[in-house]
């Protein structure tokens, strides 16, 4: 038996072993099973390794994306480079990270109308909420592009550049995109929204929101009253789960990774 799940704290809100149940079933990969490990401790994690040597990969899901980094044997380049790991390549001589977040994000923006949203503008800068592992995945998509962004944060921190209360003052015509990479309006808490001047939001904004549990959050009901495009995460989430399984089985469709799994650096 081939295991494959997903650890975080909690897990009500993850799609991932539903998705990956019905995959086995719908294209025939037997002797496999995905299970969802909820860790109050990250600390436990090597335990689960040991109790589970039948693990083959692991998603990652808050608040774990930098907390696991430590445990690892390895990582690829571009989870080092993010800072952030959401997909685990479980091997006999360790733990090999990914990021696959920034897979799922780019092919998604890529199929959003054109892929328009992906076209820089000098005059204009993204918003990203949130300044964790998820936000860390938003910021290296935009970089490839050239687009500018600051993060937005309740609290300053390493990565603060601006404060909700900061926002309030913003010259929204020069904001272009807004990246919700916090778990702000996830179910069950669906009544809350990230502390936005909504009235400012317009209709030449992108408003993303990587929440995928409800299909549309507060904040892309709020955001759409005001006529911007928006999008949830869930297209972003079946995307990185099919990187991540190709990931697991070292290929994709029978042919090479679009990344290299042999670009890994030990820690």
């Amino acid at each position: 038996m081939d295991r494959y799940g997903i650890i975080g704290y909690p897990l009500g809100h993850s799609f991932s072993r539903r998705y990956f149940t019905e995959k086995f079933e719908r294209e025939g990969i037997g002797d496999s099973r995905y299970d969802e490990f909820p860790l109050p401790d990250i600390q436990a994690f090597p335990d689960l390794l040991a109790a589970h040597p039948d693990l083959r990969g692991l998603n990652v899901t808050l608040p774990y994306k930098q907390a696991v980094m430590p445990y690892l044997a390895a990582l690829d380049d571009t989870a080092r480079a993010v800072g952030a790991v959401n997909t685990i390549l479980v091997e006999n001589n360790g733990c090999t990270g990914f990021n696959t977040d920034v897979i799922g994000l780019e092919l998604s923006l890529q199929q959003l109308d054109g892929g328009r949203w992906l076209s820089p503008q000098p005059e204009h800068t993204a918003l990203i909420l949130g300044t964790g592992g998820a936000s860390r995945a938003v910021a290296y998509v935009l970089d490839k592009y050239g687009i500018s962004y600051r993060f937005v944060s309740r609290k300053a921190g390493a990565n603060t550049q601006l404060l909700y209360s900061d926002l309030e003052q913003l010259p929204f015509e020069s904001i272009r995109w807004i990246f919700n990479a916090t778990p702000v309006g996830t179910y069950p808490d669906v009544d809350v929204c990230p502390d936005l001047p909504y009235h400012k939001i317009h209709a030449a904004q992108l408003v993303y929101d990587l929440v995928y549990n409800p299909a549309e959050t507060l904040l892309l009901q709020r955001a759409r009253a005001q006529g911007a495009t928006v999008k949830n995460g869930l297209e972003m989430l079946h995307l990185q789960a099919e990187a991540a399984w190709a990931v697991w089985q070292k290929k994709i469709n029978g042919t090479d990774l679009p990344f290299s799994l042999t670009n890994s650096s030990r820690i």
